[in-house]
């Protein structure tokens, strides 16, 4: 198929970035609406009728966000038969580092024994973040800059939450994904990717988290005041999400030269079952086409849609031969898409 503004998707001689293996893992913890009926004001039926989430895992004290992205890349290192030592770039995608610095990724690799001279460093575009790693990764493998690059995503977002506000509190859970991706034969592998951001919704007010660095640094008020957990308006970015998530959808496809019956599985950020369904009323398609997990893990920022593609991927949900569009929007309204051909 050739468009005026897409590519020769039926080349085979265009090398590709290749996929080859992912991992996931999540702490097996779980806090279920239940459990949270015992804490707030609260019912599993209006959780679930509001975001469609019964249950979301949390990591315990003793666990960093380090340490869920040590297991989920190491299961997508064995997933590709490969070692540490194959590994030329490592990019965590992460908006609850461990810490300020040194980088997620530089302690990821440490732990793995990725240990001298290979890069390693963290991208921060929030739930958008893991779109923001493929892209990097796939233009440095086509640019030869890199061969063999470790992509993970991995988010700790309940140590960030409010437990005393129902609105948000209920959303979020904690896990980590991860791909190795390879200069490939084109058989398959990423066809198109693409990243933007809508910067005029960059507005802290809608999505943040207020204190904790140089615009309002940690004091005894900002810790008293909340000001480290997460402050969200709830409808205002529902209304944001179900308007231009289509319209950036469309228009993707329409770069890449695929229309929307084109594709197999549709893998979006696992925020809001709502904000998808409406997604998918929108685009004309069955809510069948969309891998949906949210139900299960909650909102895990970055990690979500990678978390997703290794479940949908070992679970038969994604098959060999597959067109996927993945889509990811976060705060700021940073956004990331790409098509992938299993």
């Amino acid at each position: 198929m050739v468009t005026d503004r897409g590519r020769d998707h039926t080349r085979k001689d265009i090398m590709r970035t290749a996929i080859v293996g992912t991992g996931s893992y999540v702490p097996p913890k779980v806090i279920t609406n239940f459990d949270l009926e015992q804490m707030l004001d609260t019912s599993d039926e209006w959780i679930r009728r509001r975001v469609g989430i019964r249950e979301r895992h949390v990591a315990d004290d003793s666990t960093a966000t380090s340490d869920l992205g040590v297991i989920a890349a190491q299961r997508a290192l064995d997933a590709a038969g490969m070692g540490p030592e194959d590994v030329d770039l490592v990019l965590c995608s992460t908006v609850s580092p461990d810490m300020p610095f040194p980088s997620t990724a530089c302690i990821i690799s440490r732990e793995l024994g990725i240990v001298s001279h290979v890069p390693a460093l963290d991208l921060g575009a929030a739930c958008a973040g893991f779109s923001y790693a493929v892209h990097v990764a796939d233009g440095l493998i086509r640019a030869g800059s890199h061969r063999t690059v470790l992509a993970i995503a991995s988010e700790t977002l309940t140590r960030f939450v409010d437990w005393t506000d129902r609105a948000t509190c209920v959303l979020f859970g904690d896990g980590a994904g991860a791909a190795v991706l390879q200069a490939g034969d084109g058989e398959s592998g990423i066809v198109y990717t693409r990243i933007g951001a809508e910067s005029m919704y960059a507005d802290p007010n809608l999505l943040s988290i207020p204190a904790g660095g140089s615009r309002k640094p940690p004091t005894e008020d900002t810790v008293r005041n909340r000001e480290h957990t997460i402050h969200m308006e709830g409808r205002k970015l529902f209304k944001i999400a179900v308007s231009t998530m289509p319209e950036i959808a469309l228009m993707v496809l329409d770069d890449a030269g695929f229309r929307v019956e084109d594709i197999d599985v549709f893998i979006l950020h696992q925020m809001n079952v709502r904000i998808m369904e409406t997604f998918a009323e929108r685009l004309g398609i069955s809510i069948d086409k969309l891998l949906i997990n949210v139900d299960r893990y909650g909102n895990t920022s970055s990690a979500s849609t990678i978390l997703a593609f290794d479940e949908g991927i070992r679970g038969g949900r994604v098959k060999k031969g597959d067109r996927v569009f993945f889509l990811t929007f976060g705060a700021g309204w940073a956004w990331g898409a790409a098509v992938v051909e299993v």
